[in-house]
């Protein structure tokens, strides 16, 4: 059943203005902040919140989610960088083997939900003024529906991708096991795109095709499992009581995605050479996501918020 399995060769973006290139996977996080601030808008007119608080929170949560990323990937996954190219970690750039334009190719979402946590931190201290899981139990809600554009974007780049699998229902990531240099030599065609496009056709070049693997498209799964977590949330938080429990939807967005990655992740390759099976049969993205999973647990059935003796 050959004809059910995914041949996936996109590109990575659009070129605009002949030398610069709009990468889906950047775009899909703009996607994800735009949507997540209208998600915050209504939230904060049910809240009675200022405008002024919604334009805060929205320049607090990029900064604070993109540099907990960023910082997330290079310490669990790519700690070289420290030495090899400090300069990449923090701007678009590689500065290795000359100057080139990368963009943040290696974004960790434990990163991100740490520096999320920081940031509204720092909001909640300077602007809100309330306490911090106030404003914690209503951020997740955005943040649940961008982590689903994120992993779109995964999966648009052909990242994160899934285990070798004998599924109809594979997807084969051509640009995983072809760069384009190899894909202009092998198929003999001079134009890039047309190489790539040929490599597609299954017909043609059926023999480049079989040396890449069928994958699980684990970043789809991933993402609409989000979904899910989105629609959980949202329903909790507008059809019930529970909001004014202080730290209960905090702790339910941090069990139920954490939970959702530590399954998935099982589905994935690992993101570190040698961290396949890091503790008790675990890769790394499943032993980072225990400790949320932990806290989140704690936030939904066991913290009592603290009250005033007067």
């Amino acid at each position: 059943m050959h004809f059910l399995e995914i041949v996936w060769n996109p590109s990575k973006g659009i070129d605009l203005f002949g030398f610069f290139t709009l990468h889906y996977y950047s775009l899909m996080w703009i996607v994800a902040f735009i949507i997540g601030f209208y998600v915050m808008k209504n939230i904060y007119k049910n809240e009675n919140q200022s405008n002024e608080a919604l334009d805060s929170i929205f320049i607090y949560s990029v900064i604070g989610i993109m540099l907990g990323a960023r910082l997330g990937h290079v310490i669990f996954y790519q700690p070289e960088l420290f030495k090899q190219d400090f300069f990449s970690i923090f701007l678009p750039f590689s500065f290795k083997n000359g100057f080139e334009f990368t963009g943040f190719q290696g974004l960790a979402s434990h990163g991100a939900a740490i520096g999320m946590i920081i940031s509204m931190y720092l909001y909640n201290k300077k602007i809100l003024k309330k306490s911090l899981l106030w404003i914690l139990d209503r951020v997740v809600l955005p943040v649940a529906i961008g982590a689903i554009f994120v992993r779109i974007g995964n999966f648009i780049n052909s990242e994160i991708v899934g285990k070798v699998t004998e599924s109809n229902l594979g997807v084969r990531f051509i640009q995983e096991k072809y760069n384009q240099y190899e894909i202009v030599q092998l198929t003999g065609i001079k134009d890039v795109s047309e190489a790539y496009n040929a490599v597609a056709n299954q017909t043609q070049f059926a023999h480049l095709l079989e040396q890449v693997p069928l994958r699980h498209a684990a970043q789809l799964y991933e993402a609409c499992a989000y979904l899910f977590v989105f629609i959980i949330l949202m329903f909790v938080y507008w059809k019930t009581n529970k909001r004014e429990q202080q730290g209960f939807l905090f702790g339910l967005f941090l069990v139920l995605l954490w939970t959702v990655r530590f399954f998935v992740e099982s589905l994935k390759e690992a993101q570190v050479e040698g961290r396949e099976d890091w503790i008790l049969g675990m890769n790394t993205g499943q032993v980072l996501s225990i400790p949320f999973i932990l806290i989140g647990l704690y936030f939904m059935f066991i913290y009592k918020p603290k009250t005033n003796l007067g």
